[in-house]
């Protein structure tokens, strides 16, 4: 029976469609929380301007930033580091499919048949890839932190910092290692789960009856 395009790519949309839907939610009751200060202070947002506020950017880039550093983090110590009976782990010794040197077959990839600097992108695309974006995450929520801590600012009549001045302050700081700590927890917790615990049908878990010691996924 052939599948069609839903089922083919169901994972992805079910996923896109819940970012969607938080995005959407965060805005809302962000904006809602925001405008209650700015009612405060006698002042009107409406939800259009809402947008444009470092409240609004540094909230999402908060943990936009943070979640790619955990799977750049994770892409590339996976290539050295093992865990011995992880469902998350290579196995412990030999090669592995991923280890291999590429070789040009019919249906390989564009960069494969080309080879030389594009293969050597190619081939690290994943954890560039990554780091791009986690590069541009962490830029963009130092932004808005740091425009939404000078909104504050002249709410409150106090005064506006220079980007030299703000770096040190500890607002963002503490916004950046709360969202990275939670981020190595939540790793550090699949990692170890999977020695033991087990699900039945997911890609993510050993077959239920492997031993606990056995690193990989079977």
């Amino acid at each position: 029976m052939k599948k069609g395009f839903f089922y083919k790519n169901s994972l992805s949309i079910c996923f896109i469609t819940l970012f969607i839907l938080a995005l959407i939610a965060q805005t809302y009751f962000g904006w809602q929380e925001l405008q209650q200060e700015y009612h405060d202070n006698k002042m009107s947002l409406s939800f259009g301007e809402y947008l444009h506020t470092g409240h609004f950017i540094s909230a999402t880039f908060e943990n936009f930033q943070s979640e790619f550093l955990q799977m750049a983090l994770y892409v590339i110590v996976t290539i050295f580091l093992r865990q011995i009976g992880s469902a998350e782990s290579k196995k412990l010794d030999g090669k592995e499919a991923v280890d291999r040197e590429p070789r040009y077959h019919p249906g390989a990839p564009y960069a494969v048949k080309k080879g030389g600097w594009k293969l050597l992108i190619y081939q690290n695309s994943l954890s560039i890839a990554f780091i791009l974006l986690f590069v541009f995450s962490w830029a963009m929520h130092y932004l808005g932190s740091y425009y939404n801590q000078m909104e504050e600012n002249v709410l409150h009549g106090k005064p506006v910092l220079s980007h030299q001045e703000f770096i040190k302050e500890p607002t963002f700081w503490f916004e950046t290692f709360q969202n990275w700590q939670s981020e190595f927890l939540s790793v550090a917790s699949i990692i170890f789960l999977t020695i033991y615990l087990r699900q039945k049908g997911s890609p993510e878990s050993k077959p239920v009856d492997s031993p606990h010691m056995e690193t990989g996924k079977g």
